[in-house]
């Protein structure tokens, strides 16, 4: 099974883009970021039309997470567990072959001096206590998604450059390796010690001169990395005609099937 994760900030602007990634890249599981749509507005037939079952978790304008599958999606929950009291849709979760994926979108967290900072870590913390409880289930588990941190200083190509922002702050890389620390493994830095990057800015030549930075992540629990077969990054879409600023992350897992 072949699962990737993809921040498309804004799938109607996308949509080309999405299509033929779904098309060359045989994606089993494909989980969407910053879809900008309600659930109304997805373009659900185009998807399935392809193949696709859909499950979306829309807002207007603004953030939006949705899971697409081959196989039947099921089991679904719409919303970080613990948190009900958010209003941003940034977290959907289901069960697809028997293995429990999840896609997320973290909050950004800047400014560091706003309130969008502690929002980011409270945020953090109810994810941490759901990731947790995921792994008393003992299945396989994988939490993929635009997590907004910089695990560490050779994610980045300049890491003096990220110096004060919220996605290399402390606090931020302190609850990231908590998730490890519960017993999920960071899928990419697993598999291969290669540095590579799954973010480069719209501006200052960043695509052009590979001034990115890895902050799209795929957490394995130990059932889903012991069925781990290969990861990558498809650096592709980026480079294509009015792209999204992030690009596919994407796991192969051995299974059954």
């Amino acid at each position: 099974m072949k699962i990737a994760s993809w921040n498309v900030n804004s799938v109607k602007a996308r949509l080309p883009r999405l299509l033929d990634y779904l098309k060359d890249s045989n994606v089993d599981v494909l989980c969407l970021q910053e879809l900008k749509v309600v659930d109304e507005a997805f373009p659900r037939e185009e998807v399935e039309q392809l193949g696709y079952h859909v499950e979306t978790h829309g807002q207007k304008t603004y953030n939006g997470v949705a899971i697409l599958s081959k196989s039947p999606i099921e089991n679904i929950i719409r919303g970080l567990p613990g948190n009900e009291d958010d209003d941003q849709s940034r977290y959907i979760e289901a069960t697809i072959d028997g293995i429990r994926v999840a896609s997320i979108y973290l909050p950004n967290g800047n400014p560091v001096e706003t309130e969008k900072f502690p929002y980011k870590l409270r945020w953090m913390d109810h994810l941490i206590t759901h990731a947790r409880s995921l792994l008393k289930e003992e299945i396989p588990v994988v939490l993929a998604g635009d997590y907004n941190i910089i695990p560490q200083d050779e994610d980045c190509y300049d890491a003096k450059a990220w110096e004060g922002d919220a996605l290399t702050q402390p606090q931020s890389r302190h609850r990231f390796r908590q998730l490890l620390n519960l017993g999920y493994y960071d899928a990419y830095r697993t598999f291969t010690p290669d540095v590579n990057y799954t973010y480069w800015d719209y501006q200052r030549g960043a695509w052009q001169k590979d001034n990115g930075i890895r902050i799209d992540h795929l957490l394995m629990s130990a059932q889903a990395v012991d069925m781990l077969d290969m990861v990558g990054i498809d650096k592709g879409p980026r480079g294509q005609e009015r792209p999204s600023d992030h690009t596919p992350i994407w796991a192969a897992l051995k299974t059954s099937a």
